[in-house]
Parts: structure tokens; sequence; C-alpha cells
């Protein structure tokens, strides 16, 4: 019987970006059958105003404890000056388009790279045609999906489902099977989970 692994995250989210690499790592060494779902939350759906790189909310965040967590993971990453941050609700559209061609992990990590690598603004659908093109997407396909809101009324589905369905109330959480972790949790953390769902599943 398979896994249900769900992995709801926002792509502005440090903390979302920073837990990817754990989880791969978990992912790698599982010998259970597992179907992973990366499902989207926004931290701040507009209309609620976002973050300005250059206040203090995040300085200070990030010089306590986003760039002391990257440093000792090894991950590269920036503060984006993309000011104000931007919304993602494209970007999870976008991201539907792309899991409907299989590409759903590929997609998510080059939106944490683009934003907190390259500080491109994945709020632009210009700027997402360009990365879903970079992952040998249809980009003229994709920029038509995103026009016509191909997908904007299965994100608010997937939103309500975490949050009403799930109480998903903070970023990144991890759903494995009918286990909850949340936060940068270590790989080893996450791979027991694992084991104890699969030992958890009906004969």
């Amino acid at each position: 019987m398979t896994i249900t692994l769900e992995i709801f995250s926002d792509y502005v989210c440090p903390y979302c970006f920073l837990a990817e690499q754990p989880l791969l790592d978990a992912l790698s060494a599982a010998d259970e059958d597992l179907d992973v779902r990366w499902m989207p939350f926004e931290l701040r759906p507009y209309p609620t105003p976002t973050l300005e790189p250059q206040g203090d909310y995040l300085q200070t965040g990030w010089a306590r404890s986003v760039f002391p967590m990257a440093e000792a993971m090894g991950v590269p990453i920036v503060l984006p000056k993309v000011s104000p941050q931007p919304y993602t609700r494209l970007a999870f559209e976008g991201h539907l388009f792309a899991a409907a061609a299989g590409k759903s992990a590929e997609y998510t990590h080059r939106m944490f790279t683009a934003f907190f690598q390259d500080e491109a603004d994945i709020g632009d659908a210009k700027v997402l045609t360009e990365l879903a093109a970079e992952l040998g997407l249809n980009a003229e396909a994709f920029a038509r999906s995103l026009e016509q809101g191909d997908y904007a009324a299965e994100h608010a589905r997937l939103l309500r489902y975490g949050t009403q369905d799930r109480q998903i109330r903070a970023v990144p959480t991890f759903m494995i099977g009918g286990l909850r972790q949340e936060g940068v949790v270590p790989a080893e953390t996450l791979a027991a989970a694992i084991q104890q769902a699969a030992g958890n599943k009906p004969s």
C-alpha cells in the first residue's frame, strides 16, 4: 500500500526551501512506496500586504535564524531584494500545470532557487513562464494557462484542503500518512516517520 506524503509549503518561505534537502535525503533512503505531493499554502494571500526585505522583521529574522541555519546546512541562500515580496498564487497555479506534466518536484525546486538564489520575481507571469521553459515545459501553453486561470479553482480547493481538512497553520508541514511533522526536520526524523507510517498501514 502506498504512503501519501504531503508537503505544505510556500515558495517565499526560506524554511520551506531549507527543508527540501533533508526531505530528498529521507526519500532517497526510503524503501516504502511513496506518493509525494507538494501542496500550496500562501502565507500572505492577496490582498494581505506582503513583506519588504528591507524591513526589520525580515532583516532580524534572517540574521538570527535563516542565515545561520542555511550556513550550517551548506545551502546557498540570499534574502531576495524583490520588494515587496511577491504573491505566490500564480506560481502555485503554474505548479499544477507542471505537475500535470510530471514535473512537480522539479518545478518546486526551481521556484525555491529562483527566489532564494536568483532573486527572481516569482509573482510575475513572464518570469514564471521563462522558468517553466527552463524545465522543458511548453512556454506558450504555460503562459496561456496562467492567463486563463485554468488551475485557479483547483488551487483554491487545495488551499481550503490544507487549512480546513489538514489544519495547516505554518509551513513547512509534512503529513506522512497520518503523522505530522512541522518545521525544518532532519532527514533521520522524516525517515523514521515514513517507517512508522509504513508500520501503521493496514496489511
